[in-house]
């Protein structure tokens, strides 16, 4: 069985974490997903592939497994991200259409939602949890940047087309103000369409770990995935497009490390 978690350490105060590019779904999982359900179609093509290189010295972070085994970006107990809206489980029943994804009666039951946990969903966040402890007691600061990535239309989930970046900071609480707006204004000087804290604010990472008091900075960047690839089968990385988008995503991982160390600073004097 692949490793259900990929990490490459770096020696920054900036992590990374892929909680949905991965595509690994064991036999026993795959057989019971239905014709809609094996397209996976919402996972988050690529987007390992579309940060690759920007930012050599930070820690890497991939969960291998497909959401659909179970979703590293959801709270362990299955808490409501967006109360009120349309959104997949922590082990989903549904796609992001709102189309059944197992089989009649192949619905995954509790003991079996507890033993993926365990064996996917826990592993991924102790990595997580690792690293943001060394990379603290290293710099003094942790900037964990959560990668993301959707197709562009989805109208279960949200009207109309979903601008180019989504940056997500829990409506400030995951960061510090500063670390959120600089993001913001890097991504809005592009020709991208961008929004701060619209409709994906931040996942249960971005929640979870945020603590901003304790200069543990957590943000999300959603993309849709016009950018970069194409949103259809066989979901095809777009080399060119990519490499229009890429230097902005440098430039925002370069300006909140920097906000980041420079916060930290400043709360010790």
């Amino acid at each position: 069985m692949e490793a259900p978690v990929t990490v490459t350490e770096g020696d920054s105060p900036l992590i990374l974490a892929t909680p949905h590019a991965g595509t690994f779904i064991p036999t026993e999982i795959q057989t019971r997903l239905n014709e809609t359900g094996r397209v996976l179609a919402d996972t988050d093509w690529h987007v390992d592939r579309l940060y690759e290189g920007l930012a050599p010295d930070a820690t890497f972070i991939k969960a291998n497994f497909h959401r659909y085994v179970i979703d590293a970006n959801r709270s362990p107990d299955d808490e409501l991200l967006y109360p009120g809206q349309n959104t997949t489980s922590l082990v989903p029943l549904t796609d992001f259409d709102g189309d059944p994804i197992w089989n009649d009666d192949a619905q995954p039951n509790t003991a079996e939602i507890e033993e993926r946990r365990k064996k996917f969903h826990a592993p991924y966040h102790a990595e997580i949890e690792r690293a943001i402890a060394r990379t603290k007691e290293t710099h003094g600061v942790v900037v964990l940047y959560d990668c993301h990535s959707i197709r562009s239309h989805i109208p279960y989930l949200f009207e109309g087309e979903l601008p180019a970046l989504n940056i997500g900071t829990n409506s400030g609480a995951s960061c510090h103000p500063r670390i959120g707006q600089l993001a913001y204004e890097v991504a809005a000087s592009s020709p991208y369409s961008t929004v701060l804290n619209g409709r994906f604010k931040g996942g249960w990472t971005t929640r979870h770990y945020g603590d901003p008091a304790n200069n543990v900075h957590a943000i999300q960047i959603e993309i849709a995935q016009r950018t970069y690839m194409t949103e259809a089968p066989p979901w095809n990385f777009d080399a060119a497009k990519a490499k229009t988008l890429r230097p902005r995503l440098k430039r925002i991982f370069e300006v909140i490390k920097d906000e980041a160390l420079e916060l930290a600073m400043e709360q010790k004097q």
